[in-house]
Parts: C-alpha cells; structure tokens; sequence
C-alpha cells in the first residue's frame, strides 16, 4: 500500500495517508489571539480542508486527542466541538490538560478518520 503525505513542513506532514485511514498531526489555530473557543473554530475549520484533501470528512472520524492549556476551557472548546461534530457519527475522545509549545495556544487537536 502506497503513503501519501499532505503539507509535509521540515518536522511533519499535516496529513498522512494510509490505505483507508487519514492520520492528522496535532492542528492549532494560528490566529492566537482569539480564546479557546474562536481558536477551536479556526482549527475545526482547518480539520475540514485537510480531510477532504485526503478525500475523508468529520463524519468519518474515528478518534481525536485534545489538548488544552488549561481544562477548565473545556465548556467553550465543548461548545465550538459541538455545534461542528456529526453527533450521528461521534468518534472515540479524549481531553486532556497539556502545556503546547506556544503559550499563546490555548488547544490542539489531532485526529484518525478513515477514508
């Protein structure tokens, strides 16, 4: 089976193919300025362009790890997830409380799904 990777940067590839499961490499917003909920939103909406360049979408998710500096943020990153996720096809999740590499990063997401 062939390996195909997406938006491959010096350290990673954004999306990685193999057979019929998309691997996503941890995603944050890049606009840091914006709180826990507004950062979840920009990178929900970068989940959706990359899945559909690997020819997936969130309805095909399998599971997703989430990262947040501080966990007590989980209601407003819960309330951007909600309003996006298929809640007829909710995948397997965690949560959990996590320093990331930049303290303007309020969470980070990465995920499975398959095609």
């Amino acid at each position: 089976m062939e390996i195909k990777r997406h938006e491959q940067e010096k350290i990673l590839s954004h999306a990685v193919e193999y057979g019929n499961t998309v691997y996503l490499a941890g995603i944050v917003a890049k606009d840091l300025t914006r709180g826990v909920k507004g950062q979840t939103e920009e990178i929900l909406g970068e989940i959706d362009r990359l899945l559909a360049i690997a020819g997936s979408n969130k309805s095909r998710i399998l599971s997703a790890t989430i990262w947040l500096t501080d966990i007590r943020n989980r209601p407003a990153m819960n309330e951007a997830w909600s309003a996006w996720i298929d809640t007829r096809n909710l995948p397997a999740r965690a949560c959990v409380e996590a320093k990331l590499a930049d303290p303007g990063m309020l969470v980070e997401i990465a995920l499975v799904a398959a095609k």
